[in-house]
């Protein structure tokens, strides 16, 4: 089959650029011929205020990407396009280009853009809803939600409004994929057609393998941000009784806060670690006993605690987006109130203190890996969904 990616990489590499290279190697390695759109925000480094000011209009519709797609689509006639991230330079404007060709379309929906001009349906240190039922995402505008640019908020929510009104995310796209139920239930709630939406979780690929020990430590592993809750975390560290060994691998703009928080607090157990590679995350969940994710917003996916679970690691986690989901309370992990850190510390005493219940749980999580994330599970569930939309054409046709 031939395939076409498009997608709009940011300028900060993240979870979204990594599942979309894992899912291209995949579909490549299983003999289809997959070549791609993309764009990237670095192409806005250098531009003027005037020329940065101007992507708000090309954010609604993009002649660049338009026109490239057309001809692209001329010369490769793929047999479906799939899309991750249109924000903000390729534009809704290249559903069109694909509607145009005949081009049967899957979106995945890794954030929230849609529906929430900031993309992550979280404000001020906690969730927000407040834009999800409006047609107009005025509250974000208020806000200043996306990067805390009342201009630069206002232009998503234009692209959002404009495109509803035009039925583009109604018409234009023949399938969604969400990455998890928590993610379809959230854009069910948002106005899309739930039975547009097909939930496939991304895979871990290649496959870690499990580790072999109990673990040593405990261990954290993302971006040193609000979000993920790790002033809680530190907070249920102080609190614990046990000298428990933590590890922190990421970067962020909290990493200084934090350097300063272990170092006033005498948290002497806690090392941080800084930016470390896919190779050494792999490494350093083989020597963990648990991970912790002390998430504050609702996180689409957590493709850090699968990850964990390939390699036979249980997971402590907030209770809250599609971690309550993943992770099964007392079966693959354990649960704690999102920024509770006195419960927190109490689940990380509990599993520090109990290495073999903790054992079962991560030969459960590893399991649970087995049977619903590897890329063998994945490339069969994305096939199927291209059946099914280029099924849905020849009935149409």
């Amino acid at each position: 089959m031939k395939i076409l990616v498009v997608h709009n990489h940011y300028q900060r590499p993240g979870g979204e650029d990594a599942t979309v290279a894992r899912e291209v190697r995949l579909l490549a390695e299983h003999g289809h011929v997959v070549f791609e759109y993309r764009r990237h925000n670095d192409e806005l480094r250098n531009r003027s205020k005037l020329g940065i000011a101007l992507v708000g209009g090309s954010t609604i519709w993009s002649p660049v990407s338009y026109r490239a797609l057309r001809g692209l689509l001329a010369r490769e006639k793929p047999a479906v396009a799939h899309f991750h991230n249109t924000f903000p330079l390729i534009s809704p404007a290249a559903y069109y280009a694909c509607a145009k060709a005949g081009i049967p379309v899957v979106q995945t929906l890794q954030n929230y853009r849609l529906l929430c001009p900031g993309a992550a349906l979280y404000r001020d240190g906690s969730t927000c809803e407040d834009c999800l039922h409006k047609y107009v995402k005025w509250p974000g505008i208020l806000h200043g939600c996306y990067r805390s640019s009342r201009l630069g908020t206002a232009a998503v929510a234009a692209m959002v409004t404009v495109h509803h009104g035009l039925g583009t995310w109604q018409q234009k796209v023949t399938r969604y994929i969400a990455v998890s139920e928590f993610v379809r239930r959230k854009f069910i709630e948002g106005g899309v057609p739930a039975q547009r939406i097909t939930v496939k979780p991304n895979p871990v690929h290649p496959d870690p393998k499990p580790k072999n020990h109990p673990g040593s430590y405990a261990h954290y592993v993302g971006r040193l941000a609000e979000e993920k809750g790790l002033r809680v975390m530190l907070a249920a560290w102080a609190m614990a009784r046990s000298c428990i060994p933590l590890r922190i691998a990421g970067d962020g703009p909290l990493r200084e806060e934090m350097a300063a928080e272990i170092e006033a607090k005498r948290l002497e157990s806690v090392e941080l670690l800084g930016h470390v590679s896919p190779g050494e995350v792999v490494t350093l969940l083989h020597g963990a006993r648990f991970l912790v994710v002390p998430i504050l917003w609702f996180e689409p996916f957590g493709l850090v605690a699968v990850e964990a679970f390939a390699c036979a690691v249980p997971v402590i986690a907030s209770r809250l987006g599609s971690m309550a989901d993943t992770v099964a309370d007392g079966e693959n992990g354990l649960h704690f109130a999102p920024g509770d850190a006195a419960e927190l510390a109490e689940k990380v005493e509990w599993a520090w203190t109990h290495p073999a219940e903790m054992e079962a749980m991560g030969r459960k999580a590893r399991a649970d890996y087995e049977s619903k994330y590897t890329a063998e599970q994945n490339y069969s569930m994305l096939m199927e969904i291209y059946r099914q939309v280029l099924g849905a054409r020849c009935k149409e046709n």
